[in-house]
């Protein structure tokens, strides 16, 4: 299911599934993309952030049309102990693997990994990236 800001519409809240991760995109060339996660993030329960959210980056081929700061990115990482992946969707690749990547973080967080909970992958993704 795709939003386009949060909080979702409460009419709907009976219908709505299980919601098991959440993935934030920033389009590297939008500082209204940035903006808008990060209004987004205050309507996000706490329990979430223990695993069950990421930050996905796209535009990172276009290094010259950037508009939002790299540094800025890290940092919400870095609060929201959330990892950040960078994909260019432009090329099949690299969006192939983000989408396989993500469906695994998804099957994780959905329980359905027998012995890797959302939390312990999400503390092994920010250990990763430190090294």
């Amino acid at each position: 299911h795709l939003a386009t800001s949060l909080p979702l519409p409460s009419e709907r809240d009976h219908l709505r599934p299980r919601i098991d991760l959440i993935a934030f995109m920033i389009d590297i060339k939008s500082k209204y993309s940035l903006k808008n996660v990060e209004a987004s993030l205050a309507h996000v329960d706490a329990n979430f952030f223990l695993g069950k959210v990421c930050f996905l980056v796209t535009g990172v081929g276009r290094v010259n049309y950037c508009s939002v700061e790299m540094n800025a990115i890290w940092k919400l990482g870095e609060v929201y102990c959330s990892p950040v992946l960078f994909c260019e969707l432009e090329l099949e690749g690299i969006r192939v693997a983000t989408a396989q990547r993500l469906l695994r973080m998804l099957r994780i967080c959905a329980g359905h990994v027998p012995g890797v909970s959302a939390l312990s992958f999400g503390s092994l993704m920010r250990h990763s990236a430190d090294d």
